[in-house]
C-alpha cells in the first residue's frame, strides 16, 4: 500500500548525501550553508539560522538522530541548488534502486500529498544503504550527538531495547502515522524491519520487535 514515508524519507536524503561524500564532491568537514528557506522548515529542526553552516557529519548526524528539517533542506540545496530538483533526483534514484512505487516531493517528508512510498520500497532502500554504503552505516546505531553545547538523542527505542538491533529511521506526521525501519544483525544474519502506519510509537515498537 502506497502511504506517507514522513521522515523515512530522509534515508534517501542521506543516500545521495553518502553517494557525494563517495564521489568526493564533499568531505565530512564540508561546511553546507543554511538558506532562508531552510532555516523556516517547521519541527522537528536543529534551530539553524540564515547566514550559519553546518558540517557535513553534523547534518548526518541531525537526520539520523534528530530527524531535523531544516538540516534535510540544507542538504537538499546544497547537492541539487533547489529542494524541488533535490526531489527529482531523489525520484530518479528510487527507479534505479528498482522503488517503483516511490515519488519524492521534498528532502525531510514534512507533508505533501504527491510524497508516496511503500513499505516494501523502503525496505529496498535501507537494504541499499547497508549494502553500498557500509562504511557510513555506523550512523544509524548513534543514540545522541551534540552541537552547539546541546545533546540530542534518538527517538529509536527499539535501537537501545532489541538485541542486535544496529540502526535505520523513525518517521511520524499525522497523515502516515508512526513509521519505522530497523534493521537487526545475529551472527551472520540481518533482517530488516519496516512499519507504515503505527497507531503510537509504543505499539509501533512492539510489532517491530515481533516481526
Amino acid at each position: 500500500t502506497r502511504n506517507y514515508p514522513a521522515s523515512l524519507t530522509k534515508l534517501m536524503t542521506l543516500y545521495l548525501l553518502f553517494e557525494a561524500l563517495d564521489a568526493k564532491k564533499l568531505t565530512f568537514g564540508t561546511r553546507l550553508a543554511v538558506s532562508k528557506r531552510a532555516a523556516r522548515q517547521p519541527a522537528s529542526r536543529l534551530g539553524l539560522r540564515a547566514g550559519q553552516s553546518i558540517k557535513v557529519r553534523t547534518a548526518i548526524q541531525a537526520l539520523v538522530i534528530k530527524s531535523a528539517n531544516d538540516v534535510a533542506s540544507v542538504v537538499a540545496e546544497a547537492l541539487g541548488r533547489t529542494e524541488r530538483r533535490f526531489a527529482l533526483m531523489m525520484t530518479a534514484k528510487a527507479r534505479q534502486l528498482g522503488m517503483s512505487r516511490t515519488t519524492f516531493r521534498n528532502a525531510s517528508g514534512l507533508p505533501h500529498r504527491g510524497q508516496l512510498s511503500t513499505a516494501h520500497d523502503i525496505a529496498k532502500l535501507s537494504q541499499a544503504i547497508i549494502k553500498r554504503f557500509p562504511r557510513y552505516y555506523y550512523f544509524f546505531s548513534l543514540s545522541a550527538f551534540r552541537f552547539n553545547g546541546d545533546t540530542y538523542k534518538t527517538h529509536n527505542k527499539v535501537l537501545t531495547s532489541y538485541p542486535g538491533a544496529d540502526g535505520m529511521k523513525t518517521g511520524y506526521i499525522r497523515a502516515s502515522g508512526y513509521n519505522l525501519v530497523t534493521s537487526a544483525r545475529r551472527g551472520k544474519h540481518r533482517l530488516i524491519g519496516v512499519i507504515f502506519g503505527g497507531k503510537t510509537s509504543r505499539s509501533r515498537n512492539r510489532l517491530m520487535k515481533r516481526l
